[in-house]
């Protein structure tokens, strides 16, 4: 994955009325990276990407697309977009392939052998001369991608791409993504109400709540030793050590359960919770360590509201 930002939102703003709907929302994508849009309902996601592509204007703020400005130069910063926003739009009557020749009329210089190497890359090569009516929903899918990599973009914008796929249609569109992003360098943000999907397909995602950006986190970091882990410890006298740890971890970190000490914390800091615990004359029993998953650490920073 490439270090350079292909996308940039500087302090982005959306109000409606005294409404505001986008809370100076500021990011940096970069080429080759698989970029999620996390949130609970109502966070911001589909406005933030409309925003992007111009569907609705910004109220404050800026957006920069490969070093041009949406808001000074938007025809010529859309060049370098390519976009599914809800589903895509084709002619069901025509072959995929009719599809593609129509989509490449409205870019200048899509030659034919581009639209192979897009239908190669989608791996639509033995469908595409088949009326798309007959398509199933994740070939349509694949379809509307490649129309959307006609003309080469930087940044590629999937709003809900999993709606209606089965299992195996996720599984294959994901695997696409990655290999767009890795093999053309180019930055693929989504948003998605599959957090599982969402952990498989990103490197990194941003969480959204009311308009605000809450966090940007790497999806390998989330899944390392680095991140929250919950710590159940067993000992002789839970209240006693409930109250010689609190001076080392916030009170609401630490809750006593069947009997045994229920923790969150950083693996790393389990050795400085055994010395306290053996300087308190605490007798430990046994010391269980699980990992959180990443929904659990989505609702925590979310404080439990849904992610969609």
């Amino acid at each position: 994955m490439s270090e350079e930002a292909v996308l940039q939102l500087r302090n982005v703003t959306k109000k409606i009325g005294r409404r505001t709907i986008i809370d100076q929302l500021s990011l940096d994508i970069s080429r080759g990276e698989v970029f999620g849009l996390l949130g609970p309902n109502g966070a911001g996601k589909t406005t933030t990407i409309r925003m992007i592509v111009g569907l609705i204007s910004m109220t404050k703020g800026e957006v920069i697309i490969n070093g041009v400005s949406v808001r000074k130069q938007f025809e010529l910063a859309m060049t370098h977009v390519g976009a599914i926003v809800e589903n895509p739009e084709m002619y069901k009557f025509l072959t995929g392939y009719q599809n593609l020749l129509q989509a490449a009329r409205k870019h200048s210089g899509v030659t034919k052998e581009r639209i192979r190497e897009v239908i190669e890359l989608v791996g639509l090569q033995h469908r595409i001369h088949e009326k798309v009516k007959r398509y199933s929903l994740g070939m349509r899918q694949r379809l509307g991608i490649a129309q959307s990599l006609l003309h080469r973009p930087s940044v590629l914008i999937l709003d809900e791409p999993t709606n209606g796929l089965d299992p195996a249609g996720i599984r294959e569109l994901r695997e696409y993504l990655r290999h767009l992003a890795r093999e053309e360098g180019i930055a693929v943000i989504v948003s998605s109400h599959l957090l599982s999907e969402m952990e498989l397909m990103c490197d990194r995602v941003a969480v959204l709540q009311t308009g605000r950006l809450i966090d940007v986190r790497s999806v390998h970091e989330m899944k390392s030793a680095g991140g929250k882990h919950q710590i159940l410890i067993e000992v002789s006298e839970p209240e006693l050590t409930k109250e010689a740890l609190i001076s080392l971890l916030p009170a609401e970190h630490i809750a006593i359960r069947g009997g045994r000490l229920e923790i969150t914390a950083e693996r790393q800091r389990i050795p400085e919770l055994i010395r306290a615990l053996v300087h308190a004359e605490i007798d430990v029993y046994g010391i269980h360590v699980v990992q959180q998953s990443l929904e659990e650490q989505f609702l925590e920073i979310t404080r439990g509201e849904q992610i969609v």
